[in-house]
C-alpha cells in the first residue's frame, strides 16, 4: 500500500508529492521506517528502497509487522539532482522538526517528523557527496548512543561512528526524532549520485537481521553479518590537502594503512611536479577516501580509524 504524507501544488503545475511504502503482515505491533532522499544527489538509497520492498514482497509471509519505507523526502531534489530543495534553496535536513504553522517546507518537516513518530527505528540512509567515497557506516549521537549501538550492530555496516554532543546539528531529522524518543540512525555509504549496489546488499541483509532480531522476521537472514568497528575504541584522523592541485591515489577505500604509507600525491599538471605526499600519521583503516581529483587548500582527502591518538602520531 503507497500512503501520501503531503501533496501541495506548487508554481507552473508542479506539485510537492511524499509518499511512502507500507507492506504489513501478521499480527506484530513492531514497525521500522526506512527513510532517505533527503538530499536529492544522495541516491543510494533508492536501491536499498527497492531491494528491501522486492525481498518482502517474495517472502511477505515471513514478517509480522510493519515495514514503512520513505524513497524521497525531497522528491524534488532527487527529480532535479540536487542536494536541496529547488527553488527554495533550502538543505532538507536542517530544517526540522519543523513548524506545523510555518512555510511550506517548514509545514512538511513538520508533517514528516509526525508520521515518522513512534516508530521502533528508524534507519536515516545518506550517501557521501559527489568528492568522497563512505564505507558502510552509522553516524550516532554519543549522548543517544547506549540506545542505538545495540542496532547498529545488526545492520552489517563495518564502522559506528560516535559524534560528540556538541557536533550534532540540532535542526536534522534523527535528532528531532531522537529527541522525541524515535530512535534514529543514520547510516552513511558511498557516493553522491552514484549507486553502490554491493552496499546496498550489504545493508538491506542487515536491516533483515534487525528485523529477525526484533522478532518481525521469521524468513532466512544472511549467515555473513559483518561486526563494525567502534569509534568509541579509537580515534578518527582527518587528512586534509595543504595545498591545491590534482589527487594521484596510492591506496583504495576501506584499506588498512600503517603509519607513514602514502595514501595519495598532490601534483601540478602544468609543471609536472609533485606539490605534497600525503602520508598516513597513524595505522588504521581507511574509511572516508577523496574520489574527485581536484583539490584545493585545505579540501578533506581521507578519514582514517585508528586505535591510537592522531595527536600522538603527527
Amino acid at each position: 500500500m503507497i500512503k501520501t504524507i503531503i501533496s501541495e501544488g506548487l508554481p507552473v503545475d508542479e506539485q510537492l508529492l511524499i509518499r511512502k511504502k507500507v507492506v504489513h503482515n501478521g499480527n506484530g505491533t513492531k514497525r521500522i521506517c526506512i527513510v532517505t532522499g533527503t538530499h536529492g544527489d544522495e541516491l543510494e538509497g533508492q536501491y536499498v528502497c527497492f531491494e528491501l520492498i522486492r525481498r518482502l514482497n517474495e517472502n511477505i509471509q515471513f514478517l509480522d509487522g510493519t515495514v514503512e519505507v520513505y524513497p524521497a523526502l525531497n522528491p524534488l531534489g532527487v527529480d532535479s539532482v540536487t542536494r536541496g530543495i529547488p527553488t527554495f534553496d533550502l538543505d532538507m535536513n536542517r530544517i526540522f522538526p519543523g513548524d506545523r504553522n510555518g512555510h511550506l517546507i517548514e509545514h512538511t518537516a513538520y508533517e514528516i517528523i509526525q508520521d515518522l513518530r513512534g516508530a521502533d527505528i528508524v534507519i536515516d540512509i545518506h550517501a557521501s557527496n559527489i568528492f568522497l567515497r563512505e564505507m558502510p557506516q552509522a553516524r550516532i549521537n554519543v549522548k543517544m548512543s547506549k540506545k542505538l549501538i545495540p542496532y547498529a550492530n545488526l545492520l552489517n555496516i563495518d564502522f559506528i561512528w560516535i559524534h560528540d554532543a556538541a557536533t550534532v546539528l540540532e535542526s536534522t531529522l534523527a535528532h528531532s526524532l531522537n529527541v522525541i524518543k524515535t530512535p534514529t540512525i543514520v547510516v552513511e555509504m558511498g557516493i553522491g549520485m552514484r549507486i553502490t549496489r554491493d552496499y546496498g546488499n550489504r545493508l538491506v541483509d542487515g536491516i533483515f537481521n534487525m528485523m529477525k532480531k526484533m522478532k518481525m522476521w521469521s524468513g532466512p537472514i544472511s549467515k555473513d553479518i559483518s561486526q563494525p568497528m567502534l569509534s568509541t575504541t579509537g580515534e578518527v584522523c582527518f587528512m586534509n590537502a595543504d595545498v591545491s592541485g590534482i589527487i594521484i591515489p596510492s591506496v583504495s577505500h576501506s584499506v588498512n594503512v600503517k603509519k607513514g604509507d602514502l595514501l595519495c600525491q598532490i601534483v601540478d599538471p602544468f609543471e609536472g611536479v609533485v606539490l605534497q605526499n600525503v602520508l598516513s600519521p597513524v595505522d588504521g583503516v581507511v574509511f572516508t577516501l577523496r574520489t574527485y581529483p581536484v583539490v584545493y587548500e585545505g579540501s578533506l582527502i581521507a578519514r582514517i580509524f585508528s586505535k591510537t591518538p592522531c595527536s600522538d602520531n603527527l
